[in-house]
């Protein structure tokens, strides 16, 4: 009887590497799930919820479908580059083996891929896209190379992979940017960014202030019972950039009443069927503004008559 976890589809991503040469670098075959390590650096959480839940159940019925994407480890074993989450599920299962997809890549690359195949993943908290777009840069940056000694702008390199990694990630420059200052944040912050208690434009004014003023501003969060708002975040960086900060600032800024939020929510079968099918919520978004914004004209037309 065939082991239901051998059960092979190769993942999208992987055509990228299926040159002649990539081909002679790689093969599948079944790995004991204990000769698997996790890549060094792993930004992306193996988490214990439902859906790891759903996951285990489904390797179960009808195997792994798509094979774990690992490389040589130089401790022996084998470094997984894509499907931690995968491996995890096997070991709930009870599965020992799981197929295997091994290729001999640098670390640079080791890095690209395991960042690209992650991010296809449907819900990925900020703290995983700070770290691997950090992570990311990195290495395409290291494989641009220095610019030649007549070229004197660094910086202009660094852009061109900041505008390459935003086009690949389907991101503003900026938007990557912000991300990747999350990583400047203590661990109890950044955790209230993935819980979603903190938006991500505020918690990238925090974290400009240093890792004991963060600290600070936690007891002032749980003193409080409030997270700051933007345009507290904006303050409170601003008084520690002119050495004005300390904790009573922080609870003085934090009382500061909060401009009234006006929330607004539809239903997604509401507003799907005046949209073509491939509309994205993004398209249906930018869509819904600029009818408003030429809402808004027209009325300031017939107001101004």
């Amino acid at each position: 009887m065939k082991n239901p976890a051998l059960n092979i589809s190769l993942t999208p991503y992987d055509d990228i590497f299926k040159t002649d040469e990539g081909r002679n670098t790689e093969e599948i075959k079944p790995i004991a799930i204990s000769e698997l390590k996790p890549f060094e650096s792993q930004p992306f959480k193996v988490l214990l919820d439902e859906s790891m839940d759903e996951l285990v159940e489904s390797i179960k019925q009808s195997g792994v479908l798509s094979p774990v994407i690992a490389r040589p480890h130089k401790d022996g074993g084998y470094e997984i580059l894509s499907g931690h989450r995968r491996v995890k599920a096997c070991e709930l299962a009870g599965i020992s083996e799981i197929p295997v997809v091994v290729k001999k890549l640098d670390d640079d690359t080791a890095t690209i891929l395991l960042v690209d195949s992650n991010l296809q993943r449907e819900n990925i908290l900020p703290s995983e896209k700070a770290f691997a777009y950090q992570l990311k840069l990195e290495a395409m940056k290291r494989r641009a190379g220095r610019p030649p000694k007549e070229n004197v702008s660094q910086i202009g390199t660094n852009l061109r992979s900041d505008e390459i990694l935003a086009s690949q990630a389907g991101e503003s420059r900026n938007q990557i940017q912000r991300y990747i200052r999350l990583t400047n944040l203590i661990d109890p912050l950044l955790e209230m960014v993935d819980e979603k208690k903190i938006a991500l434009n505020a918690a990238v004014e925090i974290s400009y202030l240093g890792s004991k003023e963060q600290a600070e501003l936690i007891k002032v969060i749980e003193k409080e019972e409030t997270s700051p708002s933007i345009a507290q975040a904006s303050k409170i960086r601003k008084f520690a950039e002119e050495g004005r900060i300390n904790v009573d600032v922080m609870d003085s800024i934090m009382q500061e009443q909060k401009p009234e939020k006006v929330k607004i929510t539809f239903k997604e079968d509401k507003l799907r069927k005046y949209f073509p099918k491939h509309y994205s919520a993004k398209q249906m978004e930018d869509t819904l503004l600029k009818l408003l914004e030429d809402w808004h004209r027209k009325k300031q037309r017939e107001h101004e008559r």
